[in-house]
């Protein structure tokens, strides 16, 4: 993620878990709707990426636990 400041833009890569992914076509733009209403931001680009790839080691400790996988 990048953020200039001094303009109020911030620039995301964004990767999802396959290309598959059933929220891929709406993730996006929801990402890019939460962080423009942030206070100070006003504009944001969201792009979707897939190098890296995803991979189950990406996910928070609090993530695995919710999912039952610690």
């Amino acid at each position: 993620m990048e953020v200039d400041e001094a303009r109020g833009t911030v620039a995301v890569q964004m990767t999802l878990t396959s290309p598959a992914c059933p929220v891929a076509g709406s993730l996006p733009g929801e990402v890019e709707t939460r962080i423009k209403a942030l206070e100070g931001v006003s504009e944001c680009t969201v792009d979707l990426v897939w190098d890296p790839p995803w991979t189950m080691e990406k996910l928070s400790e609090e993530a695995r636990l919710q999912m039952g996988l610690l």
